[in-house]
């Protein structure tokens, strides 16, 4: 078989066969394949698509290209969560510990933030001490005496999807909506999960920025999974204003701390946490119906045991112990903090969700390359959201800032990202729809 035979029957609008999908991706974690060669299959598949069958085929074999995790003995099913990204996603960090506490086993694989978006990785590492690549002992036995532990993808674990991702990165593809789920679903596939929920974000803050391609890619993610053998639900939520009040790193670890302890549970952020954590328990077998699990979910919330599985998990992985009583002596912080005070008083009618993550970036926590360092201190808190009065006594945010400079730049893009009116705009949803296949 010839990758340039393979790559011209996509090209041609062909569909692939499971060999020639075996094939390519072969040559991709081998080596093989030239980069040429990949950039130009992943063009063709951009370009021509891919049907469910050669879909759940490339997420097989790319679930295949490296190591797979098994998790025998546990007490439970294990369960895992996955978002496309957005800006005060602090989600994983709640709901990891929560379904741990319900009876759940959550070997969350996660990802640093690239772009605009925040990500899980970067926002633990601001714990000191917290070690995100343990070896394959300790990892395994976290999660089986804690019930949950977050870390980032191993070399192994489905090797061809980084090479791939990284061609895909360069050659102008990254939005071909099957080379999307096969990367996401590969990975955790590999993990050896037993059932998954999606958070498909869209908005003016997400990856997807309008509803229909992301209840495209839903979908996909959805069927495809089904299709390889992984039970999985995907929630659409609304990515058009941050989802959390605090953007950043260490001050969206604080945020997690205040909702795992009852001292702030904002409402949009609770109902992402709720919806998620019961789709969870449901897949697993743990809760009856998604009313049930909701209320499972939010007494692990209320009675503390999700905050005790946070903390046991912070300290078997490197981190300081008893963290959520002692984080404020442990996580970096600057003083003094400036606030962002609106160009005029009135109420916020929309947000440019995308300028307020570019506008950490700005300030150093985030990153645009993949090498490039953060600084875990900065951020923005205290958020407006949509609907609320801003003025003179009311800012649109606290910025976090190393200097005056910092602080300028920051407080512009906050600014420009903030439009507000007389009359607060009609209340919408959070979370927008739901996708499941079985019955």
């Amino acid at each position: 078989m010839l990758p340039q035979e393979v790559i011209r029957h996509k090209r041609d609008g062909g569909a692939l066969s499971i060999d020639e999908i075996e094939f390519v991706v072969r040559g991709i974690t081998s080596g093989d394949l030239a980069e040429s060669q990949i950039g130009a299959f992943a063009m063709a598949v951009l370009l021509r698509g891919m049907d469910v069958t050669e879909t759940v085929a490339l997420t097989r074999a790319m679930t295949a290209s490296g190591s797979q995790l098994t998790w025998p003995n546990l007490p439970g099913p294990v369960l895992d969560k996955h978002s496309t990204g957005g800006i005060g996603d602090t989600v994983s960090l709640m709901l990891a510990p929560a379904v741990a506490a319900c009876g759940g086993f959550v070997p969350m694989i996660s990802g640093r933030g690239l772009g605009h978006t925040g990500g899980t990785l970067d926002k633990l590492e601001s714990i000191p001490g917290y070690d995100t690549r343990p070896d394959s002992d300790r990892f395994h036995r976290v999660v089986r005496d804690v019930g949950c532990a977050i870390i980032g993808q191993t070399a192994d674990l489905a090797p061809a999807d980084r090479r791939l991702y990284a061609i895909r990165d360069v050659t102008s593809t990254v939005e071909s909506i099957p080379l999307i789920t096969a990367s996401i679903l590969s990975k955790k596939l590999a993990a050896g999960v037993h059932g998954l929920v999606m958070n498909v974000t869209w908005g003016s803050g997400a990856f997807m920025a309008e509803f229909a391609d992301a209840r495209r890619l839903a979908d996909s993610l959805v069927t495809v999974a089904e299709g390889a053998g992984l039970p999985t639900t995907a929630l659409l939520t609304d990515m058009n204003q941050p989802l959390g009040s605090a953007a950043g790193n260490a001050v969206e670890v604080r945020y997690a701390v205040d909702y795992l302890t009852g001292v702030r549970r904002e409402p949009r952020m609770d109902e992402v946490v709720l919806s998620l954590g019961a789709e969870l328990l449901v897949l697993g077998g743990l809760a009856s119906d998604v009313s049930a699990g909701r209320l499972q979910i939010d007494r692990a919330l209320a009675s503390g045991a999700a905050t005790d599985r946070f903390d046991r998990m912070i300290a078997a992985l490197g981190g300081p112990a008893d963290f959520c009583s002692t984080s404020a002596r442990h996580l970096p912080s600057l003083a003094p903090v400036s606030s962002v005070v609106p160009a005029r008083a009135g109420v916020v009618t929309a947000i440019d969700t995308r300028a307020i993550g570019l506008a950490v970036v700005a300030l150093g926590g985030g990153r645009l390359r993949e090498d490039q360092s953060i600084d875990p201190a900065v951020g923005l808190t205290a958020l407006a959201s949509i609907g609320e009065a801003v003025g003179p006594d009311h800012p649109l945010a606290l910025v976090h800032a190393r200097d005056d400079a910092a602080f300028d730049a920051a407080a512009a893009r906050v600014r420009s990202a903030y439009t507000v009116g007389d009359e607060a705009p009609v209340a919408t949803v959070v979370v927008t729809d739901r996708i499941r296949r079985r019955g």
